[in-house]
């Protein structure tokens, strides 16, 4: 029997919180979902009653309030079905990142997941998802082979390349939280059992010389090597060894799918650098979440990103004024390296056909509320000075916390596909009821 509940229930409060605290949900009713007749459940709920809908798996990307509207929790939509001789999997939508990761490698495969583990399969790939292994084998949204949803109407659907093709195309990069509760996927698996892989930390001395040889190293890394760079003061933790603890450093990550030895070859350039930890090192696939080493501890973060054209001695001395050891920055930044497959078109499109970033320019920073203006401001002037080397597009994935709006969001997509996104929206959701999302402000 569908529960649901209500402010004044046990657990409401538990169900409502995700990851990011920035956007606090206060939903009529919150429907913990544990199968798919639940969802329905909790749809027709809502549109008896002229609510919204909004979907949560983990809340690591939310944008909007579900004040006064029905929350969906996935979390217990916990299945994974892996199919060895096909190389796929069906994943429920409450699976995350590392649980489908040792699933897969169980069978010596890999998904194209993303850098942390705890973030949710479904919605990474329906925004897209800049996979581990992206740069040789594409975004995780390419390797989408079915999708099962649930309309406004309530009635479950299966979109695939030849079934619901107009749905199946919007839903992969464009479909997050708007067209419908996506209520499990699937995917292609990849032969990949290992990788050479970690990261060095250096420190703020050597930032410039860091991160100058990094922009020069990319120009020649193979697609087979991913790899991306962290400006970041480390929090006075007790847990961090001295050399990081509350200390400004430079975290460089790889991950390579060729062998050891030239891995090894590949990143001594670093080595030559003198970092402060190096983990790098062979390492099965199974253990990928270790190179960022994401934090899991819930909190109200602020993010903004921008992908860039490019990336030369004049950009890389923008950043380091506005990022770098002496600019005391209130954020943390990445530059993730892109290119590769990621910058190529696939067979079967989606919605995100916009690839012409080589690198996606990411800040972001846990504020309070009190913080969050000196915050924005300290984004604008950031995004202002790296303009000349942007694409002017946004990663739709890394667009999370309540400042997001329609024009930013519209920058992800190409003009045409993002005015084919809104036909498909009127076309089954005429009642606008998923209108908890990115960009409705």
């Amino acid at each position: 029997m569908t529960s649901f509940l209500s402010a004044a229930d046990p657990g409401y409060d538990t169900e409502r919180t995700g990851y990011n605290l920035s956007v606090e949900h206060e939903p009529e009713v919150v429907v913990p979902a544990a199968s798919v007749d639940d969802v329905v459940a909790a749809i027709r709920y809502a549109t008896a009653r002229g609510l919204g809908v909004a979907v949560q798996a983990t809340g690591h990307g939310p944008s909007r309030s579900a004040d006064g509207a029905v929350l969906i929790t996935t979390s217990r939509m916990d299945g994974i079905t892996i199919d060895p001789v096909a190389r796929t999997a069906r994943v429920e939508a409450g699976v995350r990142g590392g649980a489908l990761v040792r699933a897969a490698a169980e069978h010596g495969l890999a998904p194209l997941n993303g850098s942390s583990p705890e973030v949710g399969v479904v919605s990474y790939h329906l925004g897209g998802g800049i996979g581990m292994l992206g740069r040789s084998l594409g975004w995780a949204v390419d390797h989408i082979r079915a999708l099962e949803v649930v309309t406004a109407d309530g009635v479950l659907r299966r979109a695939t390349a030849s079934e619901e093709t107009e749905l199946f195309w919007a839903l992969r990069g464009g479909g997050k939280g708007t067209l419908g509760v996506v209520v499990a996927i699937e995917i292609d698996l990849h032969p990949v059992a290992r990788l050479y892989g970690g990261g060095m930390h250096f420190a703020a001395a050597d930032a410039q010389r860091v991160l100058t040889t990094w922009a020069e190293w990319i120009r020649t890394a193979p697609e087979a090597m991913g790899s991306s760079v962290l400006l970041i003061r480390m929090p006075d933790l007790p847990v961090l060894p001295d050399a990081l603890r509350g200390r400004y450093v430079v975290h460089v990550r790889f991950a390579f799918t060729g062998s050891a030895e030239d891995g090894e070859r590949l990143v001594r350039p670093f080595r030559g650098l003198g970092p402060v930890t190096d983990t790098v090192a062979e390492m099965p696939y199974s253990a990928v979440g270790s190179i960022h080493a994401e934090p899991t501890t819930p909190v109200p973060f602020h993010a903004r990103n921008a992908m860039l054209a490019s990336l030369d001695a004049a950009a890389v001395a923008e950043l380091l004024r506005h990022a770098g050891p002496g600019a005391d920055a209130p954020y943390l930044v990445e530059l993730r390296l892109m290119g590769g497959a990621l910058a190529r078109p696939r067979a079967v499109p989606s919605a995100l056909a916009r690839r012409d970033g080589a690198f996606v320019l990411y800040a972001g920073a846990a504020a309070e509320p009190e913080q969050v203006p000196a915050l924005r401001a300290a984004y604008d002037r950031l995004f202002a000075a790296m303009a000349p080397w942007s694409t002017g597009g946004v990663c739709v994935n890394f667009l999370s916390g309540p400042d997001v709006t329609a024009a930013q969001l519209a920058t992800g997509y190409l003009p045409a596909d993002a005015a084919r996104l809104a036909a498909v929206k009127r076309a089954v959701d005429p009642d606008d009821v998923f209108r908890v999302h990115h960009g409705r402000a």
